[in-house]
C-alpha cells in the first residue's frame, strides 16, 4: 500500500455495482500534479443513489460514494461513475481543512478534482487518477459515527471552466466506516 488514492480507487471499483449510464471518454487535463505519500486511515463506503451527478454538462449515474479520509488530512468524496468502457472511471472531490458546524453536518472546501480512467498511467498495476486544481465544496449530513449519512452534495470548477455536479442521497443502509491502521510491510523491498 503505497499510495492512497490506488487504493481508494481499487475499492471503489470493487464495491461499486454497475448502473447506467452514456458511455464517455476521458477528460483532457492540463495540469496533472505530482502524487503525494499519503496513506486513507479512514474509509466509509456510502449505499444508496445519484439524483445528479455531472461532469462538464453530461450526466452520468452512479452508485456508490466513497468519503476517503488520508492520514495528512486531505479528503476525497469519490464517486464511481457507471461506465461500461471503463471500470476505472472514478471522480473525487478533494479538499482540506473540512469542518463540522454540528454532529449531523460537514463541510469540506474543494481545491482539486482527481479524475481517474482505464487511460491513466498505473502504479502497481492501479490507474493514477490526474489532479485538475479547481474550486468548490461538498457538504454532507448525517453521521459516520452514527453510521448514518442523508445526503452528500458537492459542486466544482476546474480551472478550465468544467464544472462538476453531485447530488448523493443515501438508501438508508448503515454506512460502512473503516479505519484503516499502517503497518510495517511484511516483504523486504530488493530495490531499496
Amino acid at each position: 500500500m503505497r499510495l492512497c488514492r490506488p487504493v481508494l480507487t481499487a475499492l471503489i471499483m470493487v464495491l461499486a455495482s454497475p448502473c447506467f449510464a452514456e458511455t464517455s471518454g476521458p477528460i483532457p487535463v492540463n495540469n496533472p500534479q505530482p502524487q503525494q505519500n499519503a496513506f486513507i486511515d479512514l474509509l466509509a463506503l456510502i449505499s444508496g443513489h445519484c439524483k445528479t451527478f455531472k461532469v462538464a454538462g453530461r450526466t452520468y449515474a452512479c452508485k456508490t460514494v466513497a468519503y476517503a479520509h488520508g492520514d495528512k488530512g486531505r479528503v476525497n468524496f469519490a464517486v464511481a461513475v457507471d461506465n461500461p468502457s471503463d471500470d476505472s472511471h472514478v471522480v473525487s472531490f478533494s479538499g482540506e481543512n473540512g469542518k463540522r458546524a454540528d454532529d449531523n453536518s460537514y463541510e469540506l472546501p474543494i481545491d482539486r478534482m482527481l479524475l481517474n480512467s482505464k487511460d491513466r498511467p498505473r502504479v502497481d498495476g492501479l490507474p493514477v487518477p490526474a489532479e485538475q486544481t479547481s474550486t468548490g465544496v461538498c457538504r454532507q449530513t448525517g453521521n459516520f459515527a452514527a453510521r448514518k449519512v442523508n445526503d452528500v452534495t458537492c459542486s466544482a470548477t476546474d480551472n478550465q471552466g468544467r464544472k462538476y455536479e453531485l447530488l448523493f442521497v443515501s438508501d438508508g443502509t448503515p454506512v460502512s466506516v473503516r479505519r484503516i491502521r499502517q503497518s510495517a510491510p511484511s516483504i523486504q523491498d530488493p530495490f531499496k
